[in-house]
């Protein structure tokens, strides 16, 4: 007779059994996730094809264009809410987003020193003939012997100058805050546009008193302007393109080779006609895009302390109850 075996001590099945189990879901939880990434990822491609089709669709226009609501009452309701002239103040705001700690009111004193320089500069027009030899004539006389000339041409030359600073700290204001972020990207861009025109106005300003400051400001600016990219005589590939000293963008900002009466001429056109009608129209367009923006960008709405409760004043409630 052969020896009895000992018998084999077989494994519990039921544990393999439920570890193969958490297996099979996690890997089938896997295949799921994946399924749905590359879905969605699909989706994504077909969506940004079919922008690409249609211009209008996309983020770029919807930030630089008005686009229409679709033909229902709170549609109808929305188009004259958010109209800027049939409704010029927001229908609501956020309180946090208009505190003057928040905004530092750097958008609102800009636009009103540009008034302030329109006004004063229009009346300095009055005394001022841009030619050369005149030019600083009428500069004494304004300050000598026309009532309050002095204290006209001050309160021009201060704004210009604080109106630089103010569009600085606007612009550094909307960078700490996040307002240059969708759906704002389009009126950043128009802010910029209006911060170098800004100091253009500030710059072409300088040779209209004809006076030392002014003529070698001015000489100093545009010789600069030589070794711009493409478009001046020593800038980048400007010798590729055929430019010399008499047809660069130099050339063209003092229409001539020096700073003399065409240059005097040219800054006054663009410094009291040009700049100013331009930066007019950006600016109607700055505030129109702030309004259908959805008003001044703030931070996410808070309680006021008033309005807070304490930690235990529901339960309190619901025990009286």
């Amino acid at each position: 007779m052969e020896p009895d075996k000992p018998e084999e001590i077989k494994p519990d099945a039921k544990p393999h059994a439920s570890v193969g189990l958490i297996e099979r879901v996690r890997e089938g939880v896997k295949e799921d996730i994946e399924l749905i990434k590359s879905k969605t990822s699909k989706e994504n491609i077909k969506e940004e094809l079919e922008n690409l089709k249609d211009p209008t669709k996309t983020q770029i226009y919807k930030s630089m264009f008005r686009v229409k609501h679709e033909p229902t009452p709170r549609s109808r309701s929305l188009g004259v809410l958010t109209n800027v002239f049939l409704h010029l103040h927001p229908a609501k705001i956020n309180r946090d987003a208009v505190r003057f700690s928040y905004t530092w009111g750097m958008g609102g004193i800009t636009f009103y020193l540009f008034i302030v320089l329109t006004f004063t500069g229009i009346l300095l027009m009055y005394y001022y003939h841009p030619s050369k030899g005149q030019a600083y004539l009428d500069i004494l006389y304004l300050e000598n012997d026309v009532p309050f000339g002095k204290l006209l041409r001050n309160m021009h030359r201060w704004a210009a100058h604080l109106m630089v600073i103010t569009t600085w700290l606007h612009m550094f204001r909307v960078v700490l805050t996040g307002a240059y972020k969708t759906p704002r990207e389009f009126n950043w861009s128009v802010g910029v546009v209006l911060l170098v025109l800004t100091l253009l106005l500030s710059f072409t300003g300088y040779l209209l008193p004809d006076d030392q400051l002014g003529f070698w400001a001015v000489t100093v600016g545009t010789n600069m302007a030589r070794a711009t990219p493409l478009l001046g005589h020593e800038g980048p590939f400007g010798p590729l393109l055929n430019m010399t000293p008499y047809n660069d963008v130099r050339f063209g900002l003092l229409g001539g080779s020096i700073v003399d009466a065409n240059a005097l001429l040219r800054s006054y056109i663009w410094h009291c006609i040009a700049i100013p009608v331009i930066a007019s129209v950006l600016m109607a367009v700055h505030f129109w895009r702030v309004r259908k923006d959805g008003g001044i960008s703030g931070p996410a709405p808070v309680q006021l302390e008033t309005e807070m409760k304490a930690p235990g004043a529901r339960a309190v409630k619901q025990s009286v109850k």
